[in-house]
């Protein structure tokens, strides 16, 4: 009996079909093929309009075609932590990887709760390590880290003691109102005692982040006094430290803020993440690592046991890279206004791509072994590494000129996980000021085949892709309940700097040599994972097409020819509009969202393709042309206290400002209402061909219904309407595209 419950496996990964979903896609990609093959053989197919729009339709059915594909194999993983403590005499060494850059759009406060999160999991605390990359280099984010190791060593007991699930305080307070009648006295007494310390603590960091109380820099701040967040040392401070090993005390906490110098290139978060890589390395070495951004609170305090069932399954698990948690968010306006909750994206498509390689890696809520970010391969687990990186001087030319940390990789890449219990991390500071200089990476495989990758924005990306080229899979891990919960933009701002920083990331990925094309064509990316990367890294080109067409339809309206076939053309055309929108409607209801959540969701897709999409495009076009070069801005992290609305009189508000974003929009938005103008007041010109028909009509209704909060923005007032100056430039492009149009 012992030896079969020792056979069972850690985890299983279920595959499920979806009959009905897999018919309804196959139909519409029918009506798609209909609908070109209808265009080959039209009479109109040469003119210039419907040869665009052919060329647009094939695109979109290309990208139906990835889309299917990677809804077609969803998979459910179930770990059993259970079995993994009975056959495991002693859990790994796990390091936990937090990134913050900015102490304004990303609050102390939000930092350190996610910390104290972190810090309380149910997990032996001598086996983890907290390390906290602050790139802003800030006294407000080191003192808070300080105030929240205080503020640990009353809050850690406490959840432990009664099994808190929400390990964030400020998530944990702002949901239990209070049980008084519900548990004892004792406990009573302690949450209100955990309550005053907390609001003492959170008022502590509000007050220095608002300025109102002045921070003194001296003592261990004194090193902040004369630093500038572009242009500063490495700074390096062990705030907690575990030093007798205990199990029930606190994991180690480190700060550090790697060294800068002006002119230098510093690769965003890829340079953050492979800093934070190499001083783990020298200081802890645990043989996993957990990566999350400031944002991203454990919402599942066991989610450490989950993954490591699936990293350490003897059987599948030695295939695993990384495992993947999915983002969901905490106070989420209703309805997803601003669609970026992403539930259907992570529910249909990254569940499919579970069934694959497995899913990309998003960039946090991630468990990896340090042995592959060491740019281990999946065969060399069994054949050794000699030859390739089993000599010293290669390793160093590989990994650093530092003797340490080159020790520490070598044991990582062998698989020896044992670190000596008579070392702390204190022990290596001076060693990891070295590795975390901005000069260390000359002349290595830092940010190439090695660590997180450079050259994008969107560093995720690059970097799973280069994990699975190797041959390594992917796992999804979703227990329940979720394992972490984030902070989702929630303004319109906010979430178009998002989109447009991931359409113009993920472009230069899609063109570069990390390419999913590369690495089905050179590497072991498997041919359907590989076309299911096509449905993230084509973003970009997926608003190039999108913009066109619009443009298409806007100019057919104007010019009074039509773009859609006559007679039964028309009538498919008009079906798969009709069977496409019911289609995702039903996706939407079947995981139980609301009609107005998927119209939400709908206009969102068209808006953000149209301008945040395309203005990324723009971007990373003059990025590869070697023209300029892209910015990395930051996405605003709100601390809300309150409920799912909370008391923001902006939330699910539209409001604009003077981004290009903005200008793009409101261009579409006026060119189709000029548009609908000559086709009502009949002012097209006369001609006998084909003029606009109803296609045109309901195509350039449905855009407008679409961009509606735009309209209203253009007769609102203050920060809920369109600047006037972003008015005028986009009234000049639209009268030099209608003034196009009726020559």
């Amino acid at each position: 009996m012992a030896n079969q419950e020792h056979d069972l496996p850690l985890y299983e990964k279920v595959w499920f079909k979806r009959t009905f979903q897999r018919v309804i896609d196959t139909f519409i990609l029918f009506l798609l093929f209909l609908l070109l093959c209808n265009r080959l053989f039209s009479s109109n197919t040469f003119t210039f309009p419907c040869f665009l729009a052919f060329i647009c339709e094939s695109w979109f059915t290309f990208t139906w075609i990835v889309i299917l594909n990677s809804k077609w194999s969803p998979a459910l993983t179930i770990t059993h932590p259970d079995r993994l403590l009975k056959r495991v005499s002693e859990l790994p060494r796990v390091d936990l990887l937090v990134a913050t850059a900015d102490p304004v759009l990303e609050p102390p406060i939000i930092t350190a709760n996610t910390v104290l999160s972190l810090l309380a999991l149910d997990y032996p605390t001598n086996k983890l390590a907290c390390y906290v990359s602050d790139d802003g280099s800030s006294p407000l984010t080191f003192y808070a880290l300080v105030e929240a190791s205080n503020f640990a060593k009353f809050w850690v007991p406490f959840c432990k003691k009664y099994k808190i699930q929400q390990r964030a305080p400020f998530r944990y307070f702002s949901s239990v109102a209070t049980t008084k009648s519900e548990h004892s006295p004792e406990f009573n007494q302690e949450w209100s005692r955990m309550k005053d310390m907390y609001d003492n603590f959170s008022r502590k960091i509000q007050d220095v982040t608002r300025k109102q109380i002045p921070l003194q820099l001296d003592g261990e701040l004194a090193v902040f006094s004369n630093t500038d967040r572009r242009n500063h040392p490495t700074i390096i401070k062990v705030i907690l430290e575990n030093k007798d090993g205990l199990s029930d005390g606190l994991p180690h906490l480190i700060y550090i803020s790697r060294e800068k110098k002006q002119h230098q290139t510093h690769n965003y978060k890829a340079g953050a993440m492979n800093v934070l890589t190499r001083v783990s390395g020298l200081m802890t070495n645990a043989p996993f690592m957990l990566n999350v951004d400031c944002d991203m609170v454990v919402n599942n305090p066991k989610i450490v046991l989950h993954a490591l069932c699936i990293l350490m399954d003897s059987k599948s698990g030695k295939e695993v890279a990384f495992v993947q948690c999915f983002q969901q968010f905490y106070d989420g306006i209703k309805d997803d206004p601003f669609g970026n909750q992403w539930v259907t994206a992570f529910e249909y498509i990254i569940r499919g791509m579970a069934g694959l390689q497995g899913p990309h890696y998003s960039g946090t809520n991630a468990f990896h072994r340090r042995n592959v970010i060491y740019g281990l391969y999946p065969h060399e687990i069994e054949i050794g590494r000699k030859g390739k990186l089993g000599e010293k001087i290669l390793l160093i030319q590989q990994l650093g000129s530092s003797k340490e940390f080159v020790k520490s990789a070598d044991q990582a890449l062998d698989w020896k996980t044992n670190f000596p219990n008579d070392t702390s991390p204190s022990d290596f500071i001076e060693a990891a000021i070295q590795v975390a200089g901005c000069e260390y990476e000359c002349g290595t495989c830092w940010g190439q085949e090695i660590g997180w990758v450079y050259g994008s924005i969107t560093e995720d990306v690059p970097t799973g892709l280069n994990i699975h080229r190797k041959g390594w899979r992917s796992e999804c891990c979703t227990p329940d309940p979720i394992a972490f919960t984030g902070c989702a933009p929630r303004g319109l701002l906010s979430t178009m700097i998002q989109q447009k920083r991931w359409g113009s990331g993920l472009t230069v990925v899609f063109f570069g040599k990390h390419s999913p094309l590369t690495g089905m064509l050179f590497g072991k990316i498997q041919f359907r994972t590989g076309l299911s990367y096509f449905w993230l890294t084509n973003w970009g080109l997926r608003a190039a097409f999108l913009v066109c067409y619009v443009a298409v339809i806007a100019y057919c309206m104007i010019a009074n020819t039509s773009i859609f076939p006559q007679g039964l053309g028309l009538w498919i055309a008009i079906s798969l509009f009709v069977i496409y929108n019911i289609h995702t409607l039903l996706e939407h209801l079947t995981i139980g969202l609301s009609i107005t959540n998927w119209w939400n969701n709908q206009r969102m897709c068209v808006m953000r393709t149209t301008t945040a999409w395309f203005i990324g495009l723009l971007s990373a076009m003059l990025k590869l042309s070697g023209i300029s070069d892209t910015v990395f801005e930051i996405t605003e992290k709100e601390h809300t206290t309150s409920g799912a609305d909370g008391k923001n009189a902006d939330a699910g508000r539209f409001t604009f400002d003077e981004s290009p974003v903005f200008v793009v929009g409101t261009t579409i938005l006026l060119v189709h209402l000029a548009a609908m103008v000559i086709k009502v007041l009949g002012l097209q010109p006369s001609h006998s061909g084909n003029g606009s028909g109803i296609g045109e009509f309901i195509s350039s209704t449905y855009l407008m219904l679409c961009y509606f909060p735009y309209l209203k923005g253009l007769f609102g007032r203050g920060k809920y309407g369109i600047p006037l100056f972003t008015i005028c430039k986009s009234a000049i492009l639209a009268f030099i595209f209608i003034h196009f149009c009726s020559k």
